[in-house]
């Protein structure tokens, strides 16, 4: 299993909503201009836009800001910074969230949604299996 893959399901997944994931998996499927590699956010987070509108984001703040109603740079930001933190305590490897937030940025972007999407519909399938 590639890396980025290990670093999804077991670090990052289990840290996004179920809202968020489906917010994600819409964005993904529909191609949406929203969802953005090589940044975080957009506008990026500097204090002075802080307070600003999010415009666009990356897979994790995808998810905060579509999925969990999350609206200002600061807050997409800060959600990020706490998911990627809590999974790699979950991982036991500092900054392993990178292997992952590296495939997602430099992969080629219909190559990244066709296989994210699918670590997307599996995740939330094993949430539903689970539900049940």
């Amino acid at each position: 299993m590639h890396k980025w893959r290990r670093i999804w399901r077991e670090g990052l997944a289990p840290q996004l909503s179920s809202a968020g994931l489906r917010a994600l998996q819409s964005a993904l499927f529909n191609d949406d201009i929203r969802l953005v590699q090589g940044v975080t956010c957009f506008p990026p987070p500097l204090d002075l836009l802080g307070k600003c509108a999010v415009g666009g984001a990356c897979a994790i703040g995808f998810s905060g800001w579509q999925g969990d109603g999350l609206t200002r740079i600061e807050q997409v930001d800060a959600y990020f910074v706490h998911v990627c933190d809590v999974a790699d305590a979950a991982l036991h490897e500092a900054a392993g969230c990178r292997y992952f937030l590296n495939w997602f940025d430099e992969t080629p972007r219909a190559e990244m949604r066709r296989e994210l999407l699918a670590e997307v519909n599996l995740a939330l399938a094993m949430r539903t299996r689970n539900a049940a």
